[in-house]
């Protein structure tokens, strides 16, 4: 997208968002997917913090090239796995993520997908990850436009952090 494309999105009172996709784009997961579940999820400080209020960190995290991620693990099953068999600890044998469903909660970086993160001249950049655009079917699948929820994509949490790059993978 040019420069003259992208448009400034406030998502929260004095918080905004260069907005680097269509803003027609509509977004919404659908059953059976998984494909984000299948790879490291980063987990910010705050993320560690939550995570460790609801799971023992020494099982479900593991450190990469200095920073924490889930800890994909091997699955007893065909579907909803990577083709190496494994997947994220807290996804479940039927596609779903248990923290999501018995904790109502869920690690920043899944929240974000399937967006991609990054600063750019001081401004918080929002785009569609590379990765998404090949493999994640809710692009496009609903009316639900990703524009017009941004506050469910984007959390707060992003405008504080040093690097909240969501780019960085295990």
């Amino acid at each position: 997208m040019s420069a003259d494309q992208r448009r400034r999105v406030e998502v929260y009172p004095d918080r905004e968002v260069v907005v680097e996709f269509d803003p027609d784009l509509t977004f919404e997961c659908v059953d059976d997917c998984t494909w984000c579940c299948q790879h490291g999820v980063l987990l910010y400080d705050e993320d560690l913090l939550e995570l460790a209020q609801r799971a023992n960190l020494a099982e479900t995290t593991t450190d990469f090239r200095g920073e924490k991620f889930v800890t994909r693990e091997e699955k007893d099953r065909d579907e909803h796995v990577d083709d190496d068999g494994c997947a994220c600890a807290f996804l479940r044998d039927d596609g779903l993520c248990s923290l999501h469903l018995e904790e109502d909660w869920k690690p920043t970086r899944c929240s974000v997908f399937p967006l991609a993160v990054f600063l750019e001249d001081g401004d918080l950049h929002v785009d569609i990850r590379d990765s998404a655009h090949e493999h994640c079917e809710g692009l496009n699948v609903s009316e639900r436009r990703v524009t017009d929820n941004l506050d469910a994509f984007v959390p707060e949490l992003l405008w504080e952090l040093e690097n909240p790059d969501s780019d960085r993978e295990l």
